[in-house]
């Protein structure tokens, strides 16, 4: 058999992935970088050709300048939602997962039940507005941080119910009778153990909270809660539209997930398939 024959038998999955990968991920982002290149007339266009002036720092800065430098007040106020939200779901989301796993009662059945429950029910919008302004919270970051927690706790407890099921119930047993008080034994001894688990709902909770559209949009009006997701609608209007800066936009908005992704993704692999197995 030659070599090229060799080759293609042993890597054709290979290179049809990356070709997959290209068509869906590639492709579009250098559509995007294109269009951020262009002048504003250009741009309207939408045509995949390389810009007549080549403009992308020009426009990432008036981005970033644009409205007195909202889009610096959005990327502060996505950090304190997406740093605050994630920090409560790591902590109940533990706590919940690791009564549910070591009990085997009624009341843990049913907090199963409601966690199930609120992966496929929806959430509801104008009674949480309501309960919002009853409670006198309505367009505060704090109204949201417990939407966005809400929303997340589910998934992350079942992550980590999964995870907890792997760990050995005599390691809870040993730590008792060493005189370890519950607490103690669930930061000393649970907690650093479930650490791949962790690791992975932090990166996907702040990617999905950080990248929240429609909650900031419902909950949290006003041009001092702008968040990044909603700075697109500096540059887009019915009559009016700067696609060059829009797309500029995305990119800026898109760089924080991309860098966590780049950094975490063995760790996330690796929390996702941990609870799978177990021994």
């Amino acid at each position: 058999m030659s070599p090229i024959r060799k080759f293609i038998r042993d890597y054709w999955v290979d290179a049809l992935a990356f070709v997959v990968v290209a068509i869906l991920f590639l492709v579009p982002f250098a559509f995007i970088l294109t269009i951020a290149s262009k002048p504003r007339q250009e741009a309207g266009l939408f045509q995949f050709t390389w810009p007549s002036q080549f403009l992308l720092f020009e426009n990432l800065a008036a981005v970033i300048r644009a409205n007195d430098y909202r889009m610096l007040l959005a990327l502060r106020n996505s950090a304190l939602l997406t740093v605050s939200s994630v920090t409560l779901i790591v902590l109940f989301s533990a706590f919940v997962a690791y009564v549910m796993q070591r009990r085997n009662d009624r009341m843990a059945n049913f907090v199963n039940a409601v966690m199930f429950a609120g992966l496929v029910l929806l959430p509801a919008v104008v009674p949480t507005v309501f309960w919002m302004q009853t409670l006198g919270i309505y367009k505060t970051l704090l109204s949201l941080i417990f939407i966005e927690v809400a929303l997340a706790l589910p998934f992350s407890t079942l992550i980590l119910r999964a995870f907890i099921g792997t760990i050995p119930r005599e390691i809870d047993e040993a730590a008792i009778m060493d005189g370890a008080s519950p607490l103690r034994l669930f930061f000393s001894v649970i907690l650093p153990l479930l650490k791949p688990a962790i690791v992975t709902i932090i990166v996907t909770s702040s990617v999905a909270i950080y990248n929240d559209f429609s909650n900031p949009l419902y909950f949290l009006p006003g041009a001092q809660n702008v968040t990044a997701q909603l700075t697109l609608y500096s540059f887009m209007s019915q009559f009016n539209s700067q696609w060059n800066l829009v797309f500029a936009d995305v990119i800026i908005v898109t760089i924080p997930p991309l860098i966590v992704f780049m950094f975490f993704q063995k760790q996330i692999v690796s929390g996702m398939t941990s609870g799978a197995v177990k021994g």
